[in-house]
């Protein structure tokens, strides 16, 4: 199963989760991703970088993390959606309302629902809006 992957499910691998449960499901999905990969919209870069440079910033990475990191990131097949967000944008605002979700979490929900893909992601509300939508989460029982 190739996975919609947000960037919670992708840090996770390098900001580890401490709830035990997180942490598997984080490693379950890692090894999906490296079996059969994943699909992600354009924002998923800017905010995984963004992510990166707040967390070394902070000192909870380094900055060779960083690298070896975005170095591991680009061997894995992690594709971008091939669809320019200008085509499902409005797709995406309605989601945001009927759920709540900002535009970013929107466009996860909006590719996971469009390709029929699990979602992978550790964001509460996100995950409860692909439910809500009749899709599937990463982790849930099967």
């Amino acid at each position: 199963m190739t996975l919609v992957l947000d960037a919670s499910s992708a840090l996770a691998w390098l900001l580890k989760r401490t709830n035990l449960d997180e942490a598997r499901v984080a490693r379950e999905a890692l090894d999906a991703v490296r079996a059969m990969g994943a699909v992600v919209p354009a924002l998923w870069y800017a905010e995984v970088a963004n992510t990166l440079l707040f967390a070394e910033r902070q000192r909870v990475i380094t900055s060779l993390q960083v690298e070896e990191y975005l170095s591991s990131l680009s061997i894995w097949k992690i594709m971008r959606d091939p669809i320019p967000p200008e085509v499902y944008w409005g797709q995406v605002v309605s989601l945001g309302r009927v759920y709540s979700l900002t535009a970013y979490d929107a466009t996860y929900l909006e590719l996971a629902l469009r390709t029929g893909r699990t979602l992978a992601t550790f964001d509460a509300k996100l995950a409860g809006a692909m439910r809500q939508a009749g899709g599937r989460v990463f982790g849930d029982a099967e």
